[in-house]
């Protein structure tokens, strides 16, 4: 019998989880390397489809960024325009399951989450297994302070726009109800 103590992990094992397109995935991705850059006992998971693995995998990332993969369970990336809010639908229903068996498998286990903003059900996610999940809104600021301030920007009449063609984009984030 070994008698041998092992050492708990000194590593702190973060999963990353994006929005799927290319303005999410490039700013966690930036952020993710900023934070890995500051110690080597951070190992981070990012995770993106089986698709998106195809895109970026080759491009060239600190050794502990490692690239983790749940199924195509959401419309392929080149046709996502054709229905966007079916796109948008999809990921906020079908990725969650493969997502949490990701989650399960890892190793060492996970010790936090960072998610996109635009992903809500992370938090549930999070909350379920005790693991804590931060949010990433990978938009510039002024993007950030429009939502902020919407209410005043259609109180002041700034927002004299045919809404007709976003209205997928305001029901995502509940505009739709509160302001229209």
């Amino acid at each position: 019998m070994n008698s041998a103590k092992t050492e708990p992990s000194t590593i702190c094992h973060m999963v990353a989880m994006p929005y799927p397109g290319r303005g999410h995935i490039n700013a966690m991705m930036n952020s993710c390397k900023l934070l890995a850059s500051k110690s080597t006992d951070i190992l981070i998971s990012f995770v993106i489809t089986e698709e998106w693995l195809g895109f970026i995998g080759s491009d060239p990332k600190p050794a502990n960024i490692r690239f983790a993969t749940v199924p195509n369970c959401i419309p392929s990336e080149k046709g996502r325009g054709k229905d966007f809010a079916g796109f948008v639908k999809a990921v906020n229903t079908k990725m969650e399951a493969p997502f949490e068996e990701l989650l399960d498998r890892l190793e060492p286990p996970v010790k936090a989450i960072v998610a996109d903003t635009y992903i809500y059900w992370p938090i549930a996610l999070g909350n379920r297994k005790n693991i804590p999940v931060a949010s990433l809104f990978p938009m510039p600021a002024m993007v950030f302070s429009m939502f902020y301030h919407f209410e005043l920007i259609v109180q002041n009449r700034h927002f004299p726009v045919d809404l007709s063609g976003t209205f997928w984009f305001f029901c995502l984030f509940g505009f739709w109800e509160r302001y229209m």
